[in-house]
């Protein structure tokens, strides 16, 4: 096996997924570096989000190795729960528990997982949601929120633990078109401070604003990899141009 480049926190390597005959990720490999956001693009079903389910372990993989700072997470062996306490993983649709609170939805982590007494993570719950543009309404529970305001808490909650690296499934896509702004705005200011990402999106102006590296996947496999103006702007490949064209036409 070859040796992890240095600085490589999230290396995948030829893995593979099926759901039943049908071949959903076949052979996947990349490396997401420190501080690196990487954009995975593609049309539904090409891959994308259950390639961050594997990585977060929700998914078993059927061949292949998934490696979190050199060590390998996909071994059957490996406790699931302690892998997610160091990987963040956002969902289009929020997952927030109804019945808490914005800000108890974003220390029940700290507190469960990680040990930390109340006031401690409700001080920096409370720092954490301000800086999303949530001061003010920690005590809202979800259904309170409008959907791009529950998106933040959804990442301030995914950021709170202070992940290696956050898993960023589609987060746009369940808000109306006037809130997807906030919610990028709040992926901006992580990225801004060097945060690790995988970003799943179908988004290609945030993409090309954000990401460091940009994957194109098509049936399974990543056809293109490179910086947001090679893939965006002069792909090679002519799934990617039909892709792009399409997203245009939209």
């Amino acid at each position: 096996m070859n040796a992890i480049p240095d600085g490589t926190v999230l290396d995948i390597r030829n893995v593979t997924k099926a759901f039943g005959e049908r071949e959903v990720l076949r052979g996947i490999d990349l490396g997401v570096r420190e501080h690196e956001a990487v954009a995975l693009i593609g049309a539904s079903g090409s891959g994308k989000s259950t390639l961050l389910r594997c990585i977060d372990l929700l998914e078993e993989i059927d061949d292949g190795d998934v490696f979190l700072d050199g060590e390998v997470i996909t071994d059957p062996g490996v406790d699931p729960v302690a892998v997610r306490r160091r990987l963040g993983l956002v969902f289009q649709a929020y997952n927030l528990f109804p019945h808490l609170s914005a800000l108890e939805n974003v220390v029940l982590g700290e507190m469960r997982a990680h040990g930390k007494a109340r006031a401690e993570a409700e001080e920096r719950g409370r720092a954490l949601l301000a800086r999303f543009g949530l001061a003010g309404r920690e005590d809202d529970r979800p259904d309170n929120l409008s959907g791009g305001q529950q998106q933040r808490v959804a990442i301030a909650r995914a950021f709170a633990a202070r992940p290696r690296a956050l898993l960023l499934d589609e987060v746009t896509s369940a808000l109306d078109p006037e809130l997807v702004g906030e919610v990028l705005e709040a992926v901006r200011d992580l990225k801004g401070e060097g945060m690790t990402m995988l970003i799943a999106t179908h988004e290609m102006s945030f993409a090309r604003e954000v990401a460091d590296r940009v994957a194109f996947l098509h049936a399974g496999r990543i056809l293109e990899l490179g910086s947001p103006e090679q893939v965006l702007s002069s792909p090679e490949a002519e799934e990617t141009r039909r892709f792009l064209r399409r997203i245009q036409a939209n």
